[in-house]
């Protein structure tokens, strides 16, 4: 199957009142892992990179072609989009040449003006090859390739100017940030998300930092109007917990245990069952059948 675009998958979702997981993705086992629940599950799914996970994976095509050719070996029949997450104004432009389907520019720390000009401009190259694009107003919480933010809100009418550059999806702050969630967190501010919805009208929503927002929380969100949850942390976590188990427990040193295949397997499960867990959170599981 190839890749898709995220808008029709997303815009299904606005209709059906439930949200399109974007997976982030670092290496080989995270692109085998969240496609293979993800069709067990009859999920639709958006993997996505950052631009430094795209730099450890080889290139933009390099995470194009392992995309494609795993979708292919696994014979993944579900929609699948790749999407570059947090991308600089340049970097949308080479993932875009390179064959992703959807880009994010993320302009939210350049003045209003400045970002709009250049969403404007990513929006048009991304006509060229029918890619989704995604805009940001207010930057998320917490540290992403090295932009550091403090969880701002967004401007309801900053988003509806950034709306209307026609782009298909827009992230805005509104208390969320990336990586693990303090335990004085106040939580998601669903005063400005009703505000930025009613501004933005019919714009889906993206809601970044996703992993540990509790799953109440995240399904108010998606009643008003996100579509789309950004998860990364929580599957490094994942990850990180199986293959702890598998070293601490000592079977790397039981027979052929050091064996790359059997090391990373317990991680790769790990990933599998919070790729399903945040499916059914979201209410995505079955939505591709």
């Amino acid at each position: 199957m190839q890749l898709v675009n995220a808008k029709g998958m997303i815009l299904e979702a606005q209709k059906g009142n439930y949200a399109i997981p974007a997976f982030n993705i670092n290496n080989l086992e995270w692109i085998k892992s969240v496609l293979s629940a993800c069709q067990e599950a009859k999920a639709p799914v958006i993997l996505e990179t950052s631009e430094s996970a795209v730099k450890y994976m080889g290139g933009y095509k390099n995470v194009v072609d392992m995309v494609n050719n795993v979708v292919e070996f696994l014979n993944i029949t579900v929609p699948v989009c790749l999407h570059l997450d947090h991308g600089t104004f340049e970097g949308a432009f080479k993932a875009l040449d390179a064959g992703y389907t959807s880009v994010m520019f993320d302009g939210s720390k350049l003045s209003i003006d400045e970002n709009v000009m250049k969403v404007k401009q990513v929006v048009e190259y991304a006509k060229k090859t029918n890619a989704s694009v995604e805009g940001e107003v207010g930057g998320i919480g917490g540290t992403e390739d090295g932009v550091t933010s403090a969880g701002e809100l967004a401007c309801p009418e900053e988003c509806k100017r950034l709306a209307d550059t026609g782009i298909d999806m827009l992230a805005a702050g509104i208390g969320n940030i990336h990586g693990k969630y303090p335990a004085n967190w106040e939580g998601l501010n669903f005063d400005r998300l009703k505000e930025i919805e009613a501004a933005c009208k019919n714009t889906p929503l993206v809601l970044h930092g996703g992993s540990g927002i509790p799953a109440e929380m995240v399904q108010r969100a998606i009643r008003h109007g996100v579509c789309k949850v950004n998860v990364n942390t929580e599957l490094q976590l994942a990850f990180a917990a199986g293959t702890r188990m598998y070293i601490e427990g000592g079977k790397d040193l039981d027979g052929k245990g050091f064996d790359p295949r059997k090391l990373l397997k317990p991680g790769c499960e790990m990933i599998e069952q919070t790729v399903k867990e945040k499916l059914d959170m979201f209410d995505t599981t079955g939505k591709a059948e």
